[in-house]
C-alpha cells in the first residue's frame, strides 16, 4: 500500500518548475531478490545512534493548503479485519538543508525565508506534533540532532544513518519508546555493494503492550540518476532481501518498507514490484544482483499498496494512488491500513505557488497510514497494485508474513 508522502513535483501539475527540474525529486518503488550471492555490508561511523526523549512574492496563501486541511479516509472494507492493536506510521522527505542551500537556483519562485532551515524546522516538527505518529521515516535529514532537540517531549527515541561519500545527509527513524521496543537494528551502506552511496535502515520492533506484535519496518533513500535503473534495482533487491531475512529471523513477521524511491510509477522497477515479474538484460541483472550467474530475479515479499486500498477524496488518479506523491506505502496481509491521511487536491496545491511554503516545511508531503496487526492472515485480501499515476514516488510498502516465498 503505497503510502505516499508525496512531493510536489508532479509531471503534469508542475506546481514548483524548479523542484520538478530538480534531479532529486522522481521516486517509486520497486523491490527485489535475487538467489544470487550477496556480499557484505559495511558498517561504518555514519550510523549515529540518538537516545535522547522528544517525543513569495505574488503567492497566494491558502489557509484550507495547511497539513490540518488533509483528510482521513478509513479502509471500510478491511477495518472488520483488524484487531485493536494499531500504530501511526509516517514517511517523509524533508528536504536537507544542504540542499536546499546549494540548490536555491531550483525554487525561484519560493521567498527565501521559507528554505531557512529554522523555519522549516519548525513547521515540520509542528506538523509530527500534529499526527503523533508511532513510527517515522525520515530521507534527507542532515540536522538530525536538531529534530531530536525540538522534538524534545514527544517520548521519541531515533537512529540516524547518514549517506558515505561527500553527501551530507541520510536516512533516519524514530518511534514512541512507550509504544514500540526496538528488537534489531540493522543499516545498509550500498557502497559496499557497488551500488553507489545511498543507505537505508532496517529495524525490528515490539509492541510493549503486546508483546506477540512484532514487524519490520525499513527506511530507504534510493539513487535518483533515472539511466541507472540497475542501480535503483540492486539497491531495493538489497533492502527487500535483508528485510525478508530479518522477518525470518524473528518468526515471518509483516514487514512495511518505506522510503524514496526515485521511481515512476511507470518506471519497470515499479511495474515489478507490483507484478512480481519482469524481463531484465542480462546487464541489469548482473548490475542488480552482484552475480553474474543470476538469471532470474525474485521479490521474496508480496507487497500491497496502502493509498490504493483506501479510496481517497477526489485526490487519486485512475489506479487509486495520489495524482501528486512522491511516497509510497506497503503492507501485506499481518497488516491491515485501517485508515490513510489523504493527500490534498491538485487545484488547491497549485494555489501555494509551490513546496516549501507558508504552512508546509518540505517540498515534499508527508503521507501518514495507521495499520492494524490482521485478526488472522487474509491473503486474499491484498493484491499487488500497479499504479500509473503521473506523480513521482516515493515509497512506504507492508507485508505479511503469509505472503513471503
Amino acid at each position: 500500500m503505497p503510502s505516499d508522502a508525496f512531493s510536489l513535483c508532479n509531471s503534469r501539475f508542475p506546481l514548483n518548475m524548479a523542484a520538478h527540474r530538480r534531479p532529486k525529486r522522481r521516486r517509486s518503488a520497486a523491490a527485489l531478490s535475487c538467489s544470487g550471492v550477496e556480499g557484505p555490508t559495511q558498517e561504518g561511523p555514519s550510523t549515529v545512534k540518538f537516545r535522547k526523549r522528544w517525543t513569495n512574492h505574488e503567492r497566494r496563501r491558502i489557509k484550507h493548503s495547511s497539513p490540518q486541511a488533509r483528510r482521513w479516509v478509513t479502509n471500510d472494507d478491511l477495518i472488520s479485519s483488524a484487531s485493536e492493536d494499531r500504530f501511526l506510521m509516517v514517511s517523509h522527505n524533508i528536504l536537507g538543508d544542504d540542499n536546499a542551500v546549494k540548490h536555491r537556483d531550483l525554487y525561484p519562485n519560493i521567498p527565501s525565508s521559507f528554505l531557512e532551515w529554522n523555519r522549516r524546522l519548525h513547521l515540520i516538527c509542528e506538523e509530527l506534533r500534529l499526527w503523533q505518529p508511532d513510527i517515522v521515516c525520515l530521507q534527507e535529514v542532515d540536522r538530525f540532532h536538531d529534530l531530536m532537540n525540538t522534538l524534545n517531549n514527544g517520548g521519541y527515541v531515533g537512529s540516524y544513518k547518514r549517506r558515505t561519500g561527500e553527501a551530507m545527509d541520510g536516512c533516519a527513524m524514530l518511534w514512541k519508546e512507550n509504544v514500540f521496543r526496538m528488537l534489531e537494528e540493522e543499516s545498509i551502506e550500498f557502497r559496499g555493494f557497488d551500488l553507489r552511496d545511498n543507505v537505508a535502515q532496517l529495524f525490528v520492533f515490539e509492541m510493549k503492550k503486546v508483546k506477540t506484535r512484532r514487524l519490520v519496518v525499513g527506511n530507504i533513500h534510493v539513487l535518483f540518476n533515472p539511466n541507472r535503473g540497475d542501480i535503483k534495482l540492486g539497491q531495493i533487491r538489497m533492502l527487500l532481501q535483508k528485510a525478508h531475512a530479518l522477518s525470518q529471523k524473528w518468526g515471518g513477521v509483516p514487514v512495511v518498507l518505506a522510503g524514496d524511491f526515485n521511481s515512476t510509477p511507470q518506471s519497470a522497477i515499479y511495474e515489478f514490484l507490483a507484478l512480481s515479474k519482469y524481463d531484465w538484460t542480462e546487464e541489469e541483472l548482473t548490475i542488480a544482483s552482484g552475480n553474474s550467474k543470476c538469471r532470474i530475479l525474485e521479490n521474496p515479499l508480496k507487497l500491497c499498496s496502502c493509498y490504493a486500498n483506501v479510496q481517497g477524496m477526489g485526490t487519486r488518479g485512475a489506479h487509486g494512488e495520489p495524482q501528486a506523491t512522491s511516497y509510497h506505502s506497503r503492507y501485506s496481509d499481518g497488516l491491515v491500513p485501517t485508515r490513510v491521511l489523504d493527500t490534498l487536491p491538485i487545484d488547491l496545491l497549485q494555489q501555494t505557488g509551490g513546496l516549501p511554503s507558508e504552512k508546509i516545511g518540505s517540498d515534499h508531503l508527508a503521507l501518514v497510514s495507521e495499520f492494524a496487526f490482521a485478526q488472522e492472515l487474509l491473503s486474499r485480501n491484498c493484491k499487488p497494485v500497479l499504479t500509473k499515476t503521473s506523480a513521482t514516488v516515493e515509497d512506504m510498502w507492508t507485508v505479511s508474513s503469509s505472503q513471503q516465498k
